[in-house]
């Protein structure tokens, strides 16, 4: 069946696309009749839902649990103070609306695990992936290659920014490129680590580029291609990587045929068998704390996060050092230890280091020093 033809305001509208030759009407048509899932409505989903919505991308989609604070608006392009409190996807809905009324909206507010990815996933041309955790990042690859689709990747932190797209019937995968996660808390979030505000707009610009390119066919995408940008120095570096025939999902004996337990394969040492660690929420832990006898709380953030927050009485050993400062806490080896840091992963990964150097009542701070400025004291500054 033959396209419908412009109405006169699109020809307005797409006035620029149209004048391109290599890019012209069936290249907005493309656009028009395609679809995009974003995966995450933050630092990269902001400008990435303007830039596919200005462009004429048919249908966006958009996947995102999360409600805007104010620490957001530093970065999250699309939102403002009057929306503090509101549903990401749904503020991000009306702007997109407001932008281009060609342009169909469906929003998904939960989390994408291994129980709904594949039914997320499976009615978009394309699934960009804009989220700031390695569980999402496998599981997003891994349901792209089983389903046959192309993933749009983007990463950022403090300075840099990453970006590359996988495509497994082209090329390779994010496994091939990455086959194992970093250990749990060796790499902080931005919340922990920080982020220039408008490095997510550059990044998120490379991931749009992209993205149009899959749709329209034009051009040379970043498939076995892999760009980092450093902000401070202004260079773009590209690094070629192949697939990989061992590649468990993707290679040429494939062993995950099916989506696994993401938070698992990300959080726990290949290899560790010990039961789950014992955890205490935020206001669990100040009772325990204010009971009496003897314990330790130790802080495993760094020490720029340290001046910024602190529990009051918690000693500092920054999770970079940890390791070779576990012989300082010898005298607590058979006394009760807690740990905390922003959010609970990094601690998570010193009370592994703990347990396995034999101390015996370790127990992690489940949301860290964040969930302790939420419901135990208010006055700790949050970051």
């Amino acid at each position: 069946m033959a396209a419908a033809p412009f109405r006169p305001e699109q020809y307005e509208r797409y006035r620029r696309h149209l004048s391109l030759p290599e890019f012209g009407a069936e290249g907005q048509q493309r656009l028009l009749s395609g679809s995009v899932l974003l995966i995450g409505a933050g630092g990269l989903g902001c400008p990435l839902a303007q830039y596919l919505a200005a462009a004429g991308v048919g249908r966006i989609g958009l996947v995102d649990f999360d409600t805007v604070e104010l620490s957001n608006l530093q970065r999250q392009v699309l939102y403002g103070t009057a929306d503090l409190g509101r549903p990401k996807v749904e503020v991000a809905r009306d702007r997109i609306a407001a932008m281009n009324p060609d342009v169909e909206v469906v929003t998904s507010r939960e989390r994408v695990t291994s129980d709904n990815a594949l039914a997320l996933f499976e009615d978009w041309d394309v699934v960009v992936d804009g989220t700031d955790n390695f569980p999402t990042r496998y599981l997003s690859n891994d349901a792209c290659v089983l389903l046959g689709k192309p993933t749009v990747y983007g990463a950022i932190l403090r300075f840099e920014g990453q970006a590359s797209t996988f495509d497994a019937r082209r090329g390779p995968c994010y496994r091939c490129l990455f086959p194992e996660p970093p250990p749990p808390g060796s790499v902080p979030s931005c919340a922990e680590g920080g982020v220039l505000g408008v490095l997510p707009g550059i990044v998120a610009m490379i991931q749009a580029t992209e993205t149009v390119k899959l749709l329209t066919g034009m051009g040379d995408p970043l498939i076995g291609r892999f760009l980092h940008y450093d902000a401070l120095a202004m260079r773009f570096d590209e690094f070629r990587f192949q697939k990989d025939p061992a590649c468990p999902v993707c290679g040429e004996r494939p062993t995950v045929t099916e989506l696994i337990d993401y938070e698992g394969f990300c959080g726990i040492p290949q290899g560790q068998t010990e039961e789950a660690l014992k955890e205490l929420s935020a206001a669990e832990t100040k009772a325990r704390l204010d009971e009496p006898g003897e314990r330790l709380l130790i802080d495993v953030r760094e020490k720029d996060e340290w001046e910024r927050a602190r529990i009051e009485g918690a000693q500092l050993v920054p999770l970079s050092e940890f390791e070779g400062r576990v012989g300082e806490l010898a005298d607590w080896k058979d006394k009760e230890v807690i740990v905390h840091c922003h959010h609970g992963g990094r601690s998570a990964r010193a009370c592994q280091i703990l347990e396995a150097a034999g101390f015996q009542d370790v127990t992690n701070v489940t949301g860290g020093i964040d969930a302790w400025s939420l419901t135990v004291d208010e006055s700790v500054p949050r970051y």
